[in-house]
């Protein structure tokens, strides 16, 4: 054997290693792939239908949002008006409230006077002064409780 097929002999040898190791990677490679392929499909199985539950918890979401804000803008509404006709009521009632209150102190007020002058006219018959101590000696104290 010459040097040349020494050296092919060699680099044959060195390429059929290379090979083989090739198709061992390949193998492995080939395992893993399919390794990765059915865990993708094990996810695919297991998240889409949590995806389809979260779309219609957001569907659903959405619809109780829609309907919050209806609420309250209804709710917004009730208290405009509420708050407008607390005003009309006020002006309404506070201007005769205040003159029949007007009128019930000056009419209290007047009655007392009255009764104070009746009671003095009273006094003046019985014989008694406007100091209120009668003529005839004893004393009567004037009723001032009212």
């Amino acid at each position: 054997m010459s040097s040349g097929q020494i050296a092919v002999l060699v680099s044959s040898v060195a390429c059929l290693v290379a090979v083989v190791g090739l198709l061992v990677a390949i193998t492995s490679l080939r395992r893993e792939v399919a390794r990765i392929g059915a865990l993708a499909d094990e996810l695919k199985r297991r998240t889409v239908p949590l995806v389809a539950d979260a779309n219609r918890v957001v569907d659903q979401a959405a619809t109780e949002l829609e309907r919050v804000g209806a609420v309250l803008d209804t709710t917004e509404s009730v208290a405009a008006t509420v708050d407008s006709a607390s005003r009309l009521a006020y002006r309404a009632f506070a201007n005769p409230v205040v003159k029949v209150l007007a009128v019930r102190a000056g009419a209290a007020s007047g009655i007392r006077r009255l009764a104070a002058t009746e009671s003095q006219a009273s006094n003046r018959r019985n014989g008694t002064p406007r100091n209120g101590t009668p003529r005839n000696g004893s004393s009567v104290t004037p009723d001032r409780s009212r």
